[in-house]
């Protein structure tokens, strides 16, 4: 099992995705953020599952329900994962 260290960013656009579902939809945005759990979880638990994507260093999880992706790289020394963003998939990954 690897540990999860979740930057200030990522903290952010996690928090700014829950407040625009609950204005949305009461409740919408604590599914969000149940579906997110979930998928740190299967993360922690096999970080390599999740395919790399534009770059040698970060690992993509896509969110089944919610079109968000969790964007993080593997430190194996440490056996620790880093989630540097969470961001919607209408934005650049490359800006990232």
């Amino acid at each position: 099992m690897y540990t999860v260290d979740i930057l200030t960013i990522a903290i952010i656009e996690t928090e700014d995705a829950f407040n625009w579902y609950e204005s949305q939809v009461f409740g919408l945005g604590k599914q969000f953020i149940a579906e997110l759990d979930h998928y740190i979880s299967l993360i922690s638990q096999n970080p390599y599952q999740f395919n790399v994507q534009f770059s040698e260093r970060f690992r993509f999880a896509t969110l089944k329900r919610f079109s968000y992706r969790i964007v993080y790289i593997i430190n194996e020394e440490q056996t620790t994962v880093v989630i540097n963003s969470v961001f919607h998939t209408s934005r650049n990954p490359v800006q990232l």
